[in-house]
C-alpha cells in the first residue's frame, strides 16, 4: 500500500473553523503533530470541506504551525479557498504555512 502512511498525518478542518471549534481543532492537530517523530513529517490540513474562518479560527491555525515548528514539522494546507488565501493574505499569514495546489490543477 503505497503512500497510505501519508495520509495519516491529514486533518480534515471543519466546516467552520472559528471559536467553536478551534479547540478540539487544535486538539487533534496537536495529537498527529506529538504522534510523529520530530523532524520527519508535514501535517496537512485539509481545508476544501472548511466554509468559513474567523479570527479565532486563524489563531488556531498559527497556534498549531508553531507547535509544528517546536517538532521540526511544517503544516501544509490543502484545499484553500480564494477567499481563504485573500484572508491569510491580508493578514500576512500566508507565509507561515505550505500551500498545496488543487488536485487534478
Amino acid at each position: 500500500m503505497p503512500d497510505r502512511h501519508v495520509e495519516k498525518n491529514v486533518l480534515v478542518a471543519p466546516e467552520h473553523l472559528g471559536l467553536e471549534t478551534r479547540r478540539g481543532f487544535r486538539r487533534a492537530a496537536d495529537a498527529l503533530i506529538d504522534a510523529a517523530p520530530e523532524g520527519s513529517v508535514s501535517l496537512v490540513i485539509d481545508l476544501g470541506a472548511t466554509r468559513s474562518v474567523d479570527s479565532a479560527g486563524l489563531g488556531a491555525l498559527v497556534l498549531v504551525q508553531r507547535h509544528a515548528v517546536q517538532r521540526r514539522q511544517a503544516v501544509r494546507l490543502r484545499g484553500v479557498s480564494p477567499e481563504l488565501r485573500a484572508l491569510l493574505t491580508l493578514t500576512k499569514l500566508e507565509g507561515l504555512f505550505q500551500i498545496e495546489s488543487a488536485r487534478g490543477a
